[in-house]
């Protein structure tokens, strides 16, 4: 009988020996694909960017909600009407950013999806053959039970030397099934999230669309109106008066920062001393001139204080000298209005801005870009509105642009 346990205890000895070098072999390249997965997990696009640019547009959405609130509030006018509709439109675009910004994030989600499915499927193909091994190894030799294993081992000292790594290499073929089993959980939670992900960008891209449909009768309205007060002289004479009283609320405006006017550094080249060489503060063809001018069709007389230019293709507005800001804001009858003093009393006034690039009280260079050109409150579509001003002195600034 002693012969007999004695021989089977040699059998399951080399049993279990055979078994801990299959799984030795088995599971060589387990450690490396897992790690390697893990590091492969780590996102490859920043979202941080793109929420930033999200917080920043529905901030300016706001903005724009409490304007229009603004605007309904106000005494009914031709100026009230045309501006409403100008602030809806910039509502609306922004609106349509939102979306584009969405749908820029969640493509970019998706990418680093696809490309996680791409490794995921790639690393879980050439590991299938070896987590196969283990399985068809464990099914022809069954579960191992080491505790009943080592109860019936005549040499408990010998057993541990001889099989030390046996019931960690065990483990190690539990985890590593384990592992490619959650690998297989993840591909197909990334495949549920890409399906996801596509349904999100079509939904975002239906909503801009609705909302391009919305900004277009909303331009409809706008050109209906401006076809009004270009053939109806009562609704253009109507229009031209309060254009006259917002110059006039203008002038208050330039009157009341001339009073706050802070003494720039003595070494700022003066604005004068570039009368006919400043640069122009955007490229395009003038629509309006400065000065007196005569009405084709009514016979009217109008004031101008400074030039209307339509842009030809960057509607980016640079300073045409150095100065600081000292006014940044909505103004009605020149829409998104912003003010810089050069010092010396010199100003250069810009209006119908659709964005600001700067806020008041930033000091600016020559040429840096200030604001960008929009429609808001013209008559003329997207324009710039431009002036400059010794102390409260509209100037024609065709005098002091450089010639072209």
């Amino acid at each position: 009988m002693k012969k007999v346990t004695a021989s089977n205890d040699s059998t399951r000895r080399m049993k279990a020996q055979r078994i801990a070098a299959v799984l030795l072999c088995l599971s060589l390249a387990g450690p490396v694909f897992f790690s390697h997965m893990n590091h492969a997990a780590s996102p490859q696009q920043d979202v941080s960017e793109y929420e930033k640019r999200l917080e920043e547009i529905a901030a300016q959405i706001d903005t724009l909600k409490t304007q229009i609130k603004r605007e309904e509030n106000r005494k009914v006018s031709l100026l009230s009407r045309l501006e409403k509709i100008g602030f809806k439109k910039k509502l609306i675009r922004k609106e349509i950013s939102l979306y584009h910004v969405r749908m820029e994030k969640s493509n970019a989600e998706l990418r680093f999806l696809n490309k996680k499915i791409s490794a995921l499927k790639a690393k879980l193909g050439r590991e299938k053959e070896s987590v196969s091994k283990i399985l068809v190894t464990l099914y022809k030799f069954g579960r191992l039970n080491f505790f009943g294993f080592m109860l019936q081992a005549g040499d408990m000292r010998s057993l541990l030397s001889e099989n030390k790594h046996l019931i960690l290499l065990a483990r190690h073929q539990q985890q590593t099934v384990s592992e490619y089993l959650n690998a297989l959980n993840e591909l197909k939670s990334s495949e549920r999230k890409v399906e996801s992900k596509k349904s999100e960008i079509a939904l975002l891209l239906d909503q801009a669309e609705k909302k391009k449909i919305e900004l277009d009768g909303e331009e409809q309205k706008n050109q209906r109106l401006l076809n009004e007060i270009n053939r109806n002289k009562a609704t253009h004479q109507k229009i031209m008066a309060e254009l006259t009283d917002r110059a006039e609320q203008l002038q208050k405006l330039m009157k009341k920062i001339l009073s706050n006017q802070a003494g720039l550094p003595v070494s700022l080249t003066p604005l004068y001393e570039k009368k006919g060489r400043i640069p122009w503060p955007i490229s395009g063809r003038i629509v309006t001139y400065f000065g007196l001018k005569k009405h084709p069709r009514f016979n009217t007389m109008t004031k101008n204080n400074g030039i209307e230019i339509a842009p030809r293709k960057s509607v980016v507005v640079k300073s045409i000298h150095p100065g600081t800001v000292v006014y940044n804001d909505h103004f009605q009858g020149y829409g998104n209005l912003l003010i810089i003093d050069h010092g010396m009393s010199y100003y250069s006034l810009y209006g119908h801005c659709t964005d600001f690039l700067v806020k008041k009280g930033d000091p600016i260079q020559s040429q840096q870009a200030i604001a960008m050109a929009g429609d808001l409150g013209s008559l003329k579509g997207q324009t710039l509105y431009f002036e400059i001003r010794y102390k409260t002195k509209p100037l024609n600034p065709l005098q002091w642009l450089k010639r072209r």
